[in-house]
């Protein structure tokens, strides 16, 4: 390639409920060349067609094997935490299947009782202590924390542990030998659980697969590897989708008021906050197999290229009025949980995290408020999943 001046990436948000302000410019153009902290250049796709298009298109992967796969975390090629979802069939489709059943409707929907108990415990702990939280600590954290290890088998007490590696892996401006250490320190505890679970079946997600293992080609790292990405995605993520989501609602004038009153608003609320916030922020790596045109862009083969589902999310050509919060709109298809083959496996279970969590926060709380001023609310902008860590409110 080349060698060109291109701007660098990630561009860091200002606004904590917006993504960075430069991507609105591009959408306007076809896609652009970035570079990445580690001096790779890669394309960047940001409108919501072109977005949709290169994750559903067989001859984009995401093997980050590939030479000129973009990496926006500072890992070697191969480490667990992406597990299959940095595979392309017929790994992909082999690992995915696996836990295709753990994530089923009808499954989802059977762990309804579990989540509402643990909700309704964490709202009497709150209640008790109040009437004033930290919503992150007391809240957004241990509730998808103690969801993700009742379904995987893992220990809740372990749950400072891997909550405190998982931070640590997806800060990106941690040093990459402290971020390989958090690495390792994660996998050396699931590697141990795995080999557990092997000796000694149990009834939860992972010991389901290790009885698996014989006949589906499965090796014990590929199960660790697999519990990896659950672990730390399937409580990151929607721990700050439920903090996030508290502070956007509170500062949207009569917004919580009304989903009070109306609590059938719920289930909108959660899919706009969704789109609205978007918190993978930096986009989805990828590497073209073979040439393709995007946006009227032709992109070689053995390109690599970052999908920005947040700017995508963003584009006024998909959404009206994108910039602004609308509990009433017409919900087109947004991409927070990903698009095509490696769209997020647990999309189901945040929903339904999200949606008992907002209802019963929302009708045990209808006062609830900040106790700080939004400019004192700690963002946290330098995460591959951004958040924010402590949201104090009183009620």
């Amino acid at each position: 390639m080349e060698q060109l001046e291109v701007p660098k990436m990630p561009w860091k948000r200002t606004n904590g409920f917006h993504p960075p302000e430069g991507f609105a410019q591009l959408r306007e153009g076809p896609p652009v060349r970035v570079r990445l902290p580690n001096g790779q250049v890669a394309w960047l796709v940001t409108k919501h067609a072109d977005v949709r298009a290169v994750l559903s298109d067989p001859r984009v992967s995401a093997k980050d094997s590939q030479p000129q796969f973009p990496m926006l975390i500072d890992l070697p090629p191969g480490e667990g935490m992406f597990s299959f979802l940095r595979m392309d069939d017929p790994d992909h489709g082999r690992l995915r299947r696996l836990l295709t059943a753990e994530f089923t409707m009808r499954r989802v929907n059977a762990m309804r009782p579990g989540v509402e108990q643990a909700v309704d415990d964490l709202l009497d702990a709150m209640v008790e202590a109040g009437p004033a939280a930290d919503l992150v600590k007391d809240f957004a954290l241990p509730l998808p924390s103690q969801v993700i290890c009742q379904l995987l088998g893992v220990p809740y007490e372990d749950h400072e542990f891997f909550q405190d590696r998982s931070a640590a892996v997806l800060d990106l401006a941690a040093p990459p030998e402290e971020v390989g250490k958090a690495m390792g320190e994660l996998g050396g505890y699931l590697a141990a659980l795995v080999a557990e679970k092997v000796r000694t079946p149990s009834d939860d997600l992972l010991g389901r697969v290790a009885a698996a293992i014989p006949e589906e080609r499965l090796t014990e790292r590929e199960l660790v590897d697999m519990a990896l990405l659950l672990l730390v995605a399937g409580h990151e993520t929607t721990a700050n989708m439920i903090a996030l989501g508290t502070l956007t609602l509170l500062q949207e004038p009569g917004r919580w008021a009304e989903l009070h009153a109306d609590p059938s608003l719920i289930g909108s609320a959660s899919e706009e906050l969704l789109r609205y916030l978007t918190i993978v922020q930096f986009g989805l790596a990828r590497t073209l197999l073979e040439p393709l045109t995007v946006g009227g862009v032709t992109m070689g083969a053995g390109e690599g290229l970052i999908a920005s589902i947040a700017s995508a999310n963003r584009d006024g050509a998909h959404f009206p009025d994108p910039d602004s919060f609308g509990l009433g709109r017409e919900q087109g298809q947004h991409l927070a949980f990903g698009f095509g083959m490696h769209q997020c496996l647990g999309a189901a279970l945040a929903r339904l995290e999200m949606n008992i969590a907002f209802d019963r926060l929302t009708a045990r709380f209808p006062e609830l408020r900040l106790t700080i001023p939004l400019e004192d609310v700690p963002f946290r902008y330098d995460q591959f999943v951004y958040g924010i860590g402590s949201l104090p409110v009183t009620w």
